[in-house]
């Protein structure tokens, strides 16, 4: 985990929401076999991080840790989650990622189950209506992430790895991320990153080049040469 801190920050600005606590979030890293990620840009209305790209993600419901899945998540991934939440907070983080996927860009991590799931969640009837379940065995965990203090919203995102053959339906978002777009890990550095995306990105590199750190550990490794770069 890292807490990532901006240079040059007003003082003001800080201290206005220095004691504001991080909410949990989740941000899935959709991998396909050209090596591109799925990204999508943060419009204009946004308050926070406006007109950056970043990955599909959003802060968990409390309906996540609630709603039916007969399709857990792997013991490794439930091992790094319950390192610091219960687990039922674990389930809740890892469904945040397939829901908030599915409504930022169409795409299912799912499975068809036998009957159609019946909920109270208005959050998750659109993909259960679709006959779905959540599929959390598909997904792998990454890394973890804390908005620095000062910040007009903060936020304690896991960063969830999944592979795009393993995702179905049609890519079309809900207007929170425009311009949704494959783009090759190399070249995402062209496009204007959020500071957390942009360091994953070097992060998820390292890994392919054979580094076997530990995403977290090598997170904060790059995280603090690009301060001291700075």
């Amino acid at each position: 985990m890292v807490t990532l801190h901006k240079k040059n920050e007003r003082k003001d600005h800080v201290e206005s929401f220095a004691y504001r606590r991080p909410v949990d979030a989740s941000t899935l890293i959709i991998l396909n076999a050209s090596n591109e990620v799925l990204l999508g840009k943060r419009s204009s209305k946004h308050v926070f991080m406006p007109e950056q790209y970043v990955f599909p993600g959003g802060r968990v419901d409390p309906g996540d840790s609630r709603v039916f899945c007969p399709i857990e998540a792997e013991p490794e991934l439930m091992n790094e989650l319950t390192e610091t939440v219960s687990k039922a907070r674990a389930k809740g983080i890892a469904m945040a990622a397939v829901r908030e996927t599915f409504e930022e860009t169409g795409l299912i991590l799912g499975s068809p189950w036998k009957h159609l799931i019946q909920t109270k969640s208005s959050s998750w009837r659109p993909f259960f209506n679709l006959g779905m379940v959540p599929a959390l065995n598909r997904l792998k965990y990454f890394t973890r992430a804390i908005t620095p203090p000062g910040q007009v919203r903060r936020y304690d995102a896991r960063f969830f790895l999944a592979e795009a053959k393993s995702l179905t339906g049609e890519l079309q978002g809900n207007g929170e991320l425009i311009n949704l777009r494959w783009i090759n890990i190399e070249q995402a550095t062209s496009l204007p990153l959020s500071p957390i995306t942009n360091l994953v990105l070097q992060v998820l590199q390292e890994r392919q080049k054979g580094n076997s750190t530990h995403p977290s550990i090598l997170l904060k490794e790059i995280a603090g040469a690009a301060l001291k770069i700075k």
